[in-house]
């Protein structure tokens, strides 16, 4: 070996003597050990391993008050029950969602399901195959069927179970606007005491759980939904009125109160910015943050913002301990839950 080769390595800064190993994969492994041998590996395995471990970190800190951002159609596709049962195992303190996924948590808990289905018939065109669906009264949702009758039963649901318990009284001189935390504080109620009721099979749901555990759900862009757009239609003939600004006080005063502060982030789009910039008027920032989405940062849409990004921003601490994982929250939310909650339990 040269001299030239010694001075080269003796001038190294940035490289560390540190192998790449190997993962195992065997059939006595849990999901925990899976993840933790992930720190042996690269690429997206060693991300994976982080985010177990920042997400465990967050879930044994009794001090941190913890925000759930959950975007995308995650109830549909199945991952309902993960977010409830974090909700009620004493997990997530705030819930930030979308109206599309309160909308379909509430299908579920009043008895409707959602089906397999498949994206394309190799028999058709893609749109011969829409066409089908539409024809048969079927909505898709990539690989996800739902009949459209189940929307006429949320309608009834909302209509006759959730709207009336927030309309003002008729003897008064009208309502105050309602928050909509409060609405989705009504809709767990009423999706749980339909399900008792009714003696529905499946679990009562994130909003019931919520309701329960007296969490509050936040969305922000409840009218980009059918339950916005079934609360405007019940406003146009009720005394009804949604404030889209009140949540912000008990929003903030949580962030505000919080000793530490955590994130995990499912998803972009609204729920993951609103989550996110409360800490822009507070004095302090996350000291947690764990994000799993599937956009590039090159495109510099929010959903795709690294959480170094939001760290500029003062939406993370300096040093707080962030990870993001890049691939399908379908697949990787219950691998990191479950990771991480073995880890804490």
């Amino acid at each position: 070996m040269s001299d030239s080769d010694d001075e080269a390595r003796e001038g190294r800064e940035e490289f560390h003597e540190d192998p790449v190993g190997h993962t195992r994969a065997t059939g006595d492994m849990t999901v925990g050990q899976l993840v933790e041998g992930y720190g042996d590996a690269g690429i997206g395995a060693a991300s994976v391993n982080e985010a177990g471990d920042v997400l465990a970190e967050m879930f044994a800190n009794d001090d941190c008050t913890v925000f759930l951002s959950l975007a995308g159609a995650m109830v549909p596709a199945g991952m309902r029950r993960i977010v409830s049962d974090l909700i009620r195992d004493g997990y997530v303190d705030a819930l930030v969602t979308t109206g599309a996924n309160l909308t379909h948590d509430a299908i579920e808990a009043i008895g409707g399901k959602h089906h397999h289905g498949r994206t394309h018939d190799p028999e058709k065109t893609p749109r011969e195959h829409d066409e089908g669906l539409r024809d048969e009264g079927v909505d898709r949702i990539y690989n996800v069927y739902l009949p459209q009758e189940h929307f006429a039963a949320f309608e009834g649901h909302l209509r006759e179970e959730v709207f009336p318990e927030l309309e003002a009284d008729p003897d008064s001189e009208g309502a105050d606007p309602v928050s909509i935390a409060d609405l989705t504080r009504e809709l767990g109620r009423a999706n749980a005491a339909v399900n008792e009721r009714d003696d529905v099979a499946e679990d009562p749901g994130v909003a019931a759980a919520a309701y329960e555990c007296d969490v509050p759900v936040y969305c922000p862009a409840v009218q980009d939904s059918v339950l916005g757009l079934q609360a405007w239609m019940y406003a146009q003939t009720a005394d009804f009125t949604l404030d889209a600004l009140a949540d912000m006080t008990e929003l903030t005063d949580l962030a505000f109160d919080a000793d530490d502060a955590g994130c995990l982030l499912v998803g972009g789009g609204v729920p993951k910015n609103f989550t996110l910039q409360t800490m822009l008027v507070t004095p302090r920032a996350y000291d947690y943050a764990v994000q799993i989405t599937m956009d590039p940062e090159a495109t510099g849409g929010l959903s795709g913002a690294t959480l170094e990004e939001a760290r500029s921003w003062g939406k993370l601490e300096k040093d707080a301990r962030n990870a993001s994982v890049y691939g399908d929250a379908t697949v990787m939310l219950p691998m990191l839950v479950a990771a991480a909650r073995e880890r804490v339990e």
